[in-house]
Order: structure tokens, then sequence, then C-alpha cells
């Protein structure tokens, strides 16, 4: 099969490691070679971040060059408009509608762009904007958040949901099990009627 490429963007905090984990957990389980990077910049809360997840039948490298992911998830706003250029023509964006400033937006020395989303959509982008957080609070626990787009990208992806389910178990602390599934659940109701890619 032809290697697939997807990028997780967001800001440090938004627990985009647990998120590749559990990617990278699941292509595994259906015995896809497949690379994740690191966490690429300022992991630290509140500074951007960016994980590159690639599988196939053989891959060589997890990096995801400008124009080549077929999914972007962003766990941001602004990050998903930072990072657009990194989606191939024809992918899709999965983006929460959280913002949260960067420091020059907090310090003053910079303004947050408003409706990135609409501006994103109005390039043409098929985008699914979700309203995570919200979704995460329901849950029971707002650092959720990141498993409710995983939720939604389950459902653009032509894997079992058992296999998403055991991926997750895999990947989340016993202890926040029950919240995470709950999180997974809501994110992937919400999106059901979106079509796989």
């Amino acid at each position: 099969m032809k290697t697939k490429s997807i990028i997780l963007v967001g800001v440090g905090g938004q627990g985009s490691v647990v998120a590749s984990r559990i990617l990278g957990n699941l292509l595994l389980s259906q015995g896809f070679d497949a690379k994740v990077s690191e966490v690429h910049g300022m992991s630290q809360r509140g500074g951007a971040v960016s994980t590159y997840v690639k599988y196939g039948k053989e891959v060589h490298s997890p990096v995801v060059e400008k124009g080549e992911a077929d999914i972007m998830v962003a766990f941001e706003q602004m990050e998903a408009a930072r990072w657009l250029s990194y989606l191939k023509i024809g992918g899709k964006l999965i983006v929460s509608t959280q913002k949260l400033p960067p420091m020059p937006v907090i310090t003053g020395a910079a303004q947050y762009n408003e409706n990135i989303i609409d501006k994103i959509k109005a390039l043409g982008v098929d985008t699914i904007s979700v309203d995570a957080l919200g979704l995460a609070v329901q849950a029971g626990n707002a650092r959720t958040s990141n498993v409710v787009m995983m939720g939604v990208l389950s459902n653009i992806m032509d894997f079992e949901l058992a296999a998403w389910q055991k991926a997750l178990e895999e990947s989340v602390p016993p202890k926040a099990l029950e919240e995470n599934k709950k999180a997974f659940e809501l994110g992937r109701n919400i999106s059901e009627k979106v079509k796989e890619v």
C-alpha cells in the first residue's frame, strides 16, 4: 500500500504525545510499518509542538514534508493555520475550536487571528471542526480533548473500533482509562457521518 502521513499539531500540554502513542499502537497492531517522530518544538505547556506519523508497508523515516500529510489533527486553531502548508491537496483537517494564545499574543506584541477556521474552510480545505474541549469536559476531564480528537479521527480511518479501543487501553494510564474511553466515544459519535479518507 501507499505510505500515508498524519501530522498532529498543537501546543505543549494538549496531549499530542498520548495521541501519537495511540496512533502508533493502533497502526502497529494492524500490521503496518509505522514511524512516529518525537515531538518537535517546545513540549512544555504553551510552546508549539508537532508530531509526524507515517505508516505503510515499509516506512524509512517519520518526517512529513510540506504538502504531504493526508490528515492533519490540530488541537488548536492558530497551529492549524501555521501548519496548513503540510496538508496535501485533497487532505483532511480535523481542528479543535480551542484557542490557546501564544506568548506574543499574551504579552500584547501580536494579535490572535479571528475566524481562523472559517478562513481555512474558505480555501476549500476539507475541514472538520470540533469543540474538543467542551466534549472533554463532558467526559469528565478537560485534559482528554486529545482523545476526543482521536475519536473523530477514528471515523475517517478504516480500522475496526475494537483496534482503536485496544490502542487507547495501551496508551493511557489505567486510572484515567474510563474518562478517556468516554472522551473517545464522544468524539466518535459527533463525527459518525464523516466519510473515510
